[in-house]
């Protein structure tokens, strides 16, 4: 098993990632399959482990944001179905299609710009709909008449299928998760009519899959609850699921002194103590993702939370100790000690921003060790 040479780590607790998915699975209706969204190294997470895991606990297929993601997973030797739900350069698609990669289409000269004559094997299409994201996709249904004939026209071109993403999904007001809706079966109507190939369709995120299970169509896509996490404190307060974080932060003290009043601690002297205190120095910092903004937030040693203190610095950064501890002393910064408990949703509110954002900001500089049923499964350590 591989190893690691510093006292900072991430655990990634796989048997979560598998409630997780059980609980969706239990919420959906038997017919609806999951796709298990693995993008950004698995939002942090680390994507070949959590995207084996999310197979094997009943995810029907993986979805990622660009081809290069998508070709990783392949060369991994995963032979489930792929989407990139990204836009992907036109000349890359025989690549996509050798490796059966379904790709993302909206663009009528991005079809035209396609080289079929390159295609080994078919290249898989999902249409997107973009019926109030704003970001990708066609919006009416002039664009998707244009867009279809290029597609019907070309035997190495398979539509399998077509979906939307709901901006507002995880909110308290339905009004545009519902105009979402309504805007998504005004181009079905007109879809069924022009197209007669059996296509299938998800426009489920984590929000609507959980929140509106009978609402769904055959695949929803499972992604930042997959994890563990609710995307909104509204969704959290409702709980449609029961869900299990799987990340955790963890590092050791390697260094512990006592401070008179006064002194001072890191860059700028911007933290100086009142009275004598015992400071403890903890081996992460903004090269990590740990970033300055951080300063203040609190860690959790020997179950107790003690705070940052002094600016937080590429590699390292200290904190006020209520008294002396030995070195290699466990630091949780995310997770769980005894009672107490720095969730990802805590560390997101501190730096007024969202859940999702805090595992992927956690670079490949720190080791992801794989937890399952309690036992180390896996260590990969990117550095190596």
């Amino acid at each position: 098993m591989e190893t690691f040479y510093r006292d900072s780590w991430v655990e990634v607790n796989l048997s979560a990632i598998e409630y997780n998915i059980k609980q969706l699975r239990q919420r959906l209706n038997s017919e609806t399959k999951i796709y298990a969204v693995v993008k950004a190294n698995a939002y942090g997470h680390g994507d070949e482990r959590v995207a084996k895991k999310a197979l094997e606990s009943g995810a029907d297929g993986l979805a990622v944001a660009l081809l290069d993601e998508a070709v990783k997973l392949r060369k991994a030797g995963f032979t489930a179905p792929v989407l990139v739900m990204g836009w992907i350069r036109p000349e890359d698609a025989p690549l996509a299609a050798e490796r059966e990669i379904a790709v993302t289409v909206f663009q009528e000269e991005w079809l035209r710009m396609v080289d079929s004559s390159q295609l080994s094997k078919p290249l898989k299409l999902h249409m997107k709909w973009d019926t109030g994201m704003g970001r990708i996709g066609i919006r009416t249904t002039e664009e998707m008449d244009r867009i279809l004939p290029l597609i019907k026209e070309q035997p190495n071109f398979k539509l399998e299928a077509v979906f939307t993403h709901f901006a507002t999904a995880d909110e308290v007001s339905l009004n545009y998760f519902e105009e979402q809706e309504k805007r998504f079966y005004k181009l079905l109507s007109h879809f069924e009519r022009v197209w007669s190939g059996n296509v299938e369709f998800h426009i489920g995120n984590s929000a609507a899959s959980m929140r509106f299970p009978d609402r769904m169509k055959q695949y929803v896509r499972f992604g930042i609850s997959m994890y563990g996490l609710y995307p909104s404190n509204a969704v959290k307060e409702e709980r449609p699921i029961d869900l299990k974080p799987a990340f955790s932060l963890q590092s050791r003290l390697v260094h512990v002194k006592r401070l008179e009043a006064q002194e001072s601690i890191s860059y700028g002297a911007t933290y100086q103590a009142e009275n004598e205190e015992w400071i403890g120095t903890i081996p992460l910092g903004y090269a990590d993702g740990w970033i300055r903004k951080l300063q203040g937030m609190e860690v959790l040693v020997n179950g107790k939370r003690h705070p940052i203190v002094g600016r937080i610095c590429m590699d390292q950064f200290m904190i006020r100790l209520d008294q002396e501890y030995p070195i290699g002393t466990k630091v949780t910064l995310i997770g769980k000690q005894g009672d107490e408990e720095v969730t990802t949703d805590e560390v997101a509110d501190y730096l007024e921003t969202i859940n999702y954002e805090v595992p992927c900001m956690i670079s490949n500089r720190v080791p992801r060790v794989f937890i399952e049923d309690g036992q180390i499964v896996e260590v990969n350590n990117p550095v190596k």
